[in-house]
């Protein structure tokens, strides 16, 4: 009677485990899926540091819109000198890689950011182009490595690990991604290059809830670090200001507006 017992109280585990299991594809599509803003209009401050020290603080203008669950975002740097009037502009694609243009006011011309050109330098910063876009899910093999794991200002975080299926699809051999569970942000990612060693870690300190409009509620990082840990060298891109849901012309998100800067 007791063996009988005992299989069915293990049964029953097993049964509630299966119910409530996750796996890291899963985690991640998540993270993809999230919802997001319909427009959103941000001033962003960009502190650039070597050491701890700042080398250099820019002002973004940041233009947001999301439109079919595909995403578009315009940045307009306003300062200082050495960057003012440089122009981005991602359009996320579903099932390929995003598009991505540039304008250089030295130059007084658009063009069009390769995919060869994906892990370089954006506009000098420790992000690189690639690191500004998400990957699709399926690019890459995820693996659930813990359930819960305390990280920087965030606690009970999933723990992934993604390595791309491709290793030519990406600059890193794989990323650790910590993923808040009621938001759905990765808030600490650790990117590996290609032999293996950590080079950067991009962290988010701190996420802000806003209300939409029709009763939604989203979460949204303010601050957010790409630290290159082989330099010491430092990127800090930081929300002074931001409005979300109010609707925006759709002319923001065209190379026209890149070459012109006006609607």
């Amino acid at each position: 009677m007791k063996l009988i017992k005992t299989l069915a109280a293990l049964a029953v585990m097993t049964l509630c485990t299966s119910a409530f299991a996750i796996d890291g594809t899963e985690i991640m599509k998540n993270v993809f899926d999230r919802q997001k803003p319909d427009f959103s209009k941000a001033a962003v401050q960009v502190t650039l540091t070597k050491n701890g020290a700042v080398e250099e603080v820019r002002n973004v203008g940041e233009y947001g819109r999301c439109k079919d669950n595909l995403s578009d975002v315009v940045m307009i740097f306003l300062s200082p000198a050495s960057v003012k009037d440089t122009r981005f502009l991602q359009k996320e694609n579903d099932g390929k890689d995003d598009d991505k243009w540039i304008y250089l006011p030295s130059l007084k011309s658009t063009r069009r950011v390769a995919a060869s050109d994906g892990s370089k330098a954006f506009v000098g910063t420790d992000f690189s182009y690639d690191d500004m876009s998400s990957r699709e899910v399926d690019e890459d093999v995820h693996e659930l490595l813990k359930q819960s794991e305390d990280k920087g200002n965030f606690k009970d975080l999933y723990v992934v690990k993604s390595t791309p299926k491709d290793p030519k699809s990406s600059q890193y051999s794989y990323r650790i991604s910590w993923v808040t569970k009621d938001s759905w942000i990765p808030t600490y990612i650790e990117l590996y290059d290609k032999k293996g060693k950590l080079i950067k870690v991009n962290e988010i300190k701190a996420i802000k809830k806003m209300p939409g409009t029709n009763g939604r509620v989203y979460n949204i990082p303010l601050e957010n670090v790409m630290t290159n840990v082989q330099t010491n060298h430092a990127t800090v891109m930081k929300m002074v200001n931001i409005e979300v849901d109010k609707p925006l012309p759709d002319g923001y998100f065209t190379p026209n507006f890149l070459n012109t800067g006006r609607l």
